[in-house]
């Protein structure tokens, strides 16, 4: 039973009638007051920077600068001063060059005005002014580009593969040739193997993340390969299609002869070899023959 009224005034003798009365009906408290509500945490995914995963993933810019400096100093007996970085994205080639010497200059070209805003708050800002002062960006195709001649043009992680016929990839190395400063040489990545005309996924653990390449299609009639890059984390978050590439699979003997057509005088390639274990050493060497693996990469330069 239940009896409203001051409960001091209820001792007192200041009773209200014996009659039990009702409360009127409250309403909902929780409905009148929501609770509210708590902000999960962002994913590790949520929280990830897409392009500094990739940079983690698949660049070594400290290898790719002490084989380009290198092959270069030993085709010309001189080293290079002025390097293009074409296809730039994060710019940490270019970067990377301009830390090495005092005297190298670097220009990084890219038609994604997003990624070279990344670039300039992430990579140039992290350089000693000096060096950063040496790196230039340019949004810009890398067909129309206009820019003084460097000593030599890279175009590494496959870039060049979005060129899919031959007349475009072949205008590209020409455009390239003509650009370059006198004894110029161009350098390039590939990538092949039986594995490379599968679909397939692969996963690899790397610190605090999961990169997952994803070679979602093949096609084998124009050699047509749709690429994905995915990263997942420990939280179970993932961060789906943070790249995805519309390539053509080109073969070294294309690249070579379309490199040659389009007025390069010779064209090297260079294998790495193997380590005491079986495993890639990442010491690239010139070469005639290559080996049937499953897998592999390798560098061309290409000279003027």
């Amino acid at each position: 039973m239940l009896f409203t009224g001051d409960p001091f005034l209820w001792a007192s003798g200041f009773a209200y009638s014996w009659r039990p009365i009702f409360p009127r009906r409250i309403p909902d408290l929780e409905m009148a007051n929501p609770r509210p509500k708590i902000a999960k945490p962002p994913t590790l995914a949520e929280q990830s920077d897409r392009h500094r995963l990739y940079e983690l993933s698949v660049q070594n810019p400290q290898a790719e600068i002490t084989f380009i400096d290198a092959a270069f100093r030993a085709l010309r007996r001189r080293r290079a001063r002025l390097l293009r970085e074409d296809f730039c994205g994060t710019a940490a080639v270019s970067c990377e060059w301009a830390r090495l010497r005092p005297t190298n200059r670097a220009i990084g070209v890219d038609l994604d005005a997003e990624v070279l805003a990344w670039a300039r708050a992430h990579n140039l800002g992290r350089l000693p002014p000096d060096a950063a002062a040496r790196v230039e960006l340019i949004q810009s195709d890398v067909r129309k580009v206009r820019a003084e001649p460097p000593d030599a043009i890279v175009a590494m992680n496959f870039s060049y593969w979005l060129f899919k016929e031959r007349k475009q990839l072949k205008a590209y190395f020409r455009r390239v040739r003509e650009a370059l400063a006198e004894g110029g040489i161009l350098f390039l990545d590939a990538y092949g193997g039986y594995d490379s005309y599968r679909e397939i996924t692969e996963e690899r653990e790397l610190d605090g993340f999961t990169y997952i390449w994803d070679q979602a299609k093949f096609e084998p009639i124009s050699n047509g390969l749709i690429c994905h890059i995915h990263f997942s984390f420990p939280d179970g978050s993932r961060l789906e299609k943070a790249f995805s590439y519309d390539w053509r699979l080109w073969s070294l003997p294309e690249i070579r002869e379309l490199l040659q057509e389009a007025g390069f005088r010779q064209v090297t390639v260079y294998w790495q070899g193997f380590d005491e274990d079986g495993e890639p050493d990442g010491v690239f060497v010139p070469v005639g023959e290559g080996d049937a693996d499953a897998g592999w990469i390798c560098y061309l330069s290409a000279e003027k």
